[in-house]
């Protein structure tokens, strides 16, 4: 079986007009990530990422931490996340509170978040979001194939949380609100382990940190 390292992208800039761009935490997060990955001897035949500037410049980190990743990347659009700010703007006159409470603060962000999530699976935001759930469920689901029909033995992919908490969600044959509940619990840079083969692909851990995981590093773990 070969092995899937699916790692969520560095602290992006939750906040700020752009949020796609990496802050100074989420370089770091991506270095120390290559440099365990390089200390544990673990090598990679492929790397892949989305579209997104914070995907390349996690990967990018990933490799200042270990010279010895593959120069080249792929790129799969279906490893981009969802726009969360289209689906704020998506919402009718009856949930727009949702959107001034967003606003407050990071915790309501995301607390505000998880039930915009909740419309959206349910088809509330369809007409007026840029894409239904199930189009995202089905781009999830191509990237998938791609990972698993593209060859080598190991591969490390870097994403979002929302597309990490799909891919785990389809992988476990979940409902929607699987989905849902994992996307608010992936940490920035964490890594999800898979063993798969072209047929199958099956979760060996979720969303760990051990690149993370002291005393000294406890302020480098962040999920915006």
């Amino acid at each position: 079986m070969a092995e899937l390292y699916l790692v969520r992208h560095g602290q992006a800039s939750l906040g700020a007009d752009d949020y796609d761009q990496l802050s100074d935490t989420g370089e770091q997060q991506g270095i120390w990530l290559g440099e365990y990955f390089a200390q544990r001897e673990i090598t990679f035949d492929r790397v892949m990422t989305g579209t997104l500037r914070r995907h390349a410049q996690t990967a990018d980190a990933i490799r200042r931490g270990h010279p010895a990743l593959p120069a080249e990347t792929e790129i799969h659009a279906g490893l981009d996340e969802y726009d969360f700010h289209a689906l704020f703007r998506a919402l009718d006159d009856r949930h727009a509170a949702l959107a001034e409470r967003a606003a407050h603060s990071p915790r309501d962000f995301f607390k505000a978040l998880r039930e915009v999530l909740q419309l959206w699976s349910e088809g509330a935001l369809d007409g007026r979001a840029p894409e239904t759930w199930q189009a995202f469920q089905q781009r999830v689901a191509d990237a998938r194939a791609a990972i698993q029909h593209g060859g080598g033995q190991r591969v490390l992919v870097v994403s979002s949380g929302g597309v990490i908490a799909a891919l785990t969600q389809q992988v476990l044959q979940a409902p929607a609100t699987t989905a849902i509940a994992l996307n608010m619990q992936i940490r920035n840079s964490s890594v999800s382990h898979f063993f798969f083969n072209r047929d199958t692909l099956n979760l060996s851990s979720f969303n760990g940190i051990a690149h993370l995981d002291s005393v000294s590093r406890r302020a480098f773990q962040t999920y915006g």
